[in-house]
């Protein structure tokens, strides 16, 4: 059996991330693709506790190195226990979130170094990465206001100051730029079906999943 593909999705707070993976995952199953769907920091019970820890609770109830250390304690937990099995199964996974959030969280927003982020992300993955990561952008102002319209309780991070927000934008971009056979940047401020057909353009020609 063919090992599945890993797709991460990120972006900044209110993106579209969570419309984009829906119309995804209806598009590959469409085409007989196995998806399992999961998001980070989460997608198992310990990382679940974890996340609940780390997205609720005042702003800064805890250091960015403390922040980094514990998304990397639920990100093993979820690659070892959901990822990795079902990658092996032969079925795609399509992950809100991954390692490039805590480069750009914990690293570009939250001051930790460059070097001292890959550092642990060696150490807790070894070689283990997306095959691709698609990366909405959208400016923070937008992304912002678009969790307050939908009455979601702000999380610590959508609680940061507007310049926390674009540190975090630019720092996506950035990775983007920096990796561009791994990272696709999709424009969030288009409708959701241009962005679903652009990002399946994508996976089609990187992943060769066209019919």
């Amino acid at each position: 059996m063919a090992r599945g593909k890993l797709i991460t999705l990120e972006g900044g707070e209110g993106a579209g991330k969570t419309t984009l993976i829906r119309g995804l995952t209806k598009a590959l199953a469409a085409r007989g693709i196995d998806v399992v769907v999961t998001r980070e920091p989460g997608g198992t019970p310990g990382a679940e506790l974890l996340r609940d820890i780390l997205l609720n609770g005042d702003v800064q109830r805890w250091s960015s190195r403390t922040e980094a250390l514990l998304m990397y304690a639920a990100r093993v937990d979820h690659v070892e226990r959901r990822i990795k099995p079902a990658l092996d199964c032969g079925a795609w996974v399509i992950c809100d979130r991954f390692a490039d959030s805590t480069r750009a969280y914990q690293g570009v927003g939250g001051g930790l170094k460059a070097e001292e982020i890959e550092e642990l992300r060696h150490f807790a993955l070894g070689e283990f990465g997306a095959d691709l990561t698609l990366i909405v952008d959208i400016d923070p102002e937008e992304g912002l206001a678009r969790t307050l319209a939908r009455g979601e309780k702000a999380t610590r991070f959508e609680k940061f100051d507007s310049g926390y927000h674009a540190r975090l934008r630019q720092a996506f971009l950035d990775i983007a730029a920096e990796e561009p056979e791994r990272c696709a940047v999709l424009d969030g401020m288009q409708p959701a079906e241009a962005v679903l057909e652009n990002a399946m353009a994508l996976i089609d020609a990187r992943l060769s999943t066209a019919a």
